[in-house]
């Protein structure tokens, strides 16, 4: 005979795995549709230049995508992993609290698998392999929690390690840790087992940090210093960050916590349950602080987002947490109409659209690059930004280099490209907006200016004949240098592949 508990976790239950499987269909189905983004390219061509670094961000979702890459180019493989990685995480997270109270398992798992993040996501990007190694790094450490295993702490610092061989938000998972031991009770705080974190950790940071030493600390660069131009106090981040706070949680979750806070308060004596709330509160609240001056990304609060919802079921009954799922069941519903309805507009609908241009680009890539083939063998192909550069490159197989100055982002071409090979050579920039010969002229014997239109859009191109590199790497690279490439004084110098290329004789710049 059934049980009361067991009779209600049977329709959430069946609920789940009917979830589970339309959302993987729909996945898979939007996954081989959705044309890939200029972000996904550029991890990819990590993958095709495999390297222990790489310019943004350290090197995990280029390692993944190597391996994938040996079997296939299609969209659908590469973007396996996030694919998969809700149901995992789901499946993972039913099995941690099914022992507990298998309705409250069952309703969490369920709305977490329905999030509208989980179900529309399909990019493959450095966020994806950090959700997975920081949910198994918080399991190892909550079920570390019980007996104090050293084991499993250690376990939780390699997860912890890889995860910050992901992306540097790993670290504050890492600050959730400390500041969970710190609020423990006094002769009980489990130093001991962050320690074991910590060493478990170290071999993972010295790797990045020997590669940063060895690469012009390009990572720490970019993330501290050259990524931040729009940086300023305002009024509209702080507002931007609370929706985005509200659309990747859950309201109704949030509000019943809320309404429940005397009984959180006394479940905040339970071990597991602070070091739950820890792990998503205090990364969060480090995100509101920035948003003071910076607009957080959507995807920044992704690897936290499970903890919110493993706390929720630690502190709410299944009931409440079946409101959670039907509430995200109907907004995700909403969000697939949505999605479905757009794949099948056609794609002029969009002329007016100031972002047409990409969009053209983007879907009709392989049309894009037919326009091109008259110049193949005669010129270099380039483009003047690293999304269409590895846009256009993806949809090719052919490496287009970002010839000009582009932006802080997406400088791992800096890596890739010499531009001394390229001296007298014939260059092709491809740009989806007028050029300004000034920018051209200098750097050539000749240039033509060039355009064609597809499916409304206009593209131009440049034809840069006999490159002028000196002038280049006086006009062009030299700035650039100076802009991205100075080293703070507090940094010990070890190599820089910029300076050392294009000014050998010359120190390197510091601030």
């Amino acid at each position: 005979m059934q049980t009361p508990s067991s009779q209600i976790a049977a329709p959430l239950r069946t609920a789940f795995y009917l979830a589970l499987v339309l959302t993987l269909a729909f996945k898979f189905w939007f996954a081989q549709k959705l044309p890939m983004t200029g972000d996904e390219a550029y991890f990819i061509y990590w993958g095709v230049y495999p390297d222990y670094g790489f310019y943004d961000h350290p090197p995990m979702v280029g390692w993944i995508l190597a391996l994938l890459l040996q079997l296939s180019r299609s969209e659908w493989v590469l973007r396996l992993p996030v694919i998969m990685l809700p149901a995992l995480v789901a499946l993972a997270m039913l099995r941690y609290l099914k022992p507990a109270d298998e309705a409250r398992a069952y309703a969490v798992a369920l709305a977490f698998l329905l999030l509208p993040v989980n179900v529309w996501n399909v990019l493959i990007t450095t966020d994806t392999p950090l959700v997975l190694f920081s949910f198994l790094s918080a399991l190892c450490f909550a079920g570390a929690l019980r007996r104090e295993t050293q084991w499993l702490y250690a376990a939780s610092g390699a997860f912890l390690g890889l995860a910050f061989l992901s992306k540097y938000f790993a670290v504050l998972l890492g600050l959730a840790y400390l500041a969970f031991v710190l609020t423990q009770p006094a002769g009980r705080r489990s130093w001991r087992g962050l320690a074991s974190v910590i060493a478990s950790v170290l071999p993972f940071a010295a790797l990045n940090a020997w590669w940063n030493y060895h690469h012009c600390w390009a990572n720490l660069m970019f993330n501290v210093y050259n990524r931040h131009d729009d940086a300023g106090w305002s009024v509209q981040t702080p507002l931007l960050y609370v929706l985005s706070v509200l659309y990747m949680l859950c309201p109704v979750a949030l509000y019943q916590l809320w309404r429940s806070r005397a009984a959180l308060r006394l479940k905040m004596a339970e071990p597991r349950v602070r070091f739950f709330i820890f792990a998503w509160v205090v990364p969060l609240a480090v995100f509101a602080l920035l948003a003071l001056a910076k607009q957080i990304g959507l995807h920044w609060l992704l690897s936290f987002v499970p903890f919110f919802f493993i706390a929720a079921a630690l502190v709410l009954d299944a009931a409440q947490l079946r409101k959670s799922a039907v509430y995200l069941s109907v907004f995700s519903a909403i969000h697939v109409t949505a999605i479905v309805a757009v794949s099948f507009m056609p794609m002029e609908i969009w002329k007016n659209n100031r972002l047409y241009d990409g969009i053209v680009f983007h879907v009709k890539t392989a049309e894009l690059l037919q326009r091109l083939e008259p110049y193949a063998g005669r010129y270099e192909f380039s483009a003047d930004g690293f999304s269409p550069a590895v846009t256009a490159s993806y949809a090719s197989g052919k490496y287009f280099f970002v010839f000009g100055t582009a932006s802080s982002h997406g400088r791992h071409d800096d890596i890739v490209t010499d531009f001394r090979l390229l001296a007298g050579k014939n260059i092709l920039v491809l740009r989806k907006n007028p050029p300004n010969p000034a920018d051209y002229a200098p750097f050539f014997a000749k240039v033509e200016y060039r355009q064609f239109e597809l499916y409304g859009a206009t593209y131009h191109l440049v034809l840069g004949q006999a490159f002028d590199y000196p002038r280049y790497r006086e006009q062009v690279l030299r700035p650039l240098r100076d802009r991205y490439y100075r080293i703070p004084s507090y940094l010990p110098l070890g190599h820089c592949y910029f300076c050392e290329r294009y000014f050998p004789d010359e120190p390197v710049p510091r601030r």
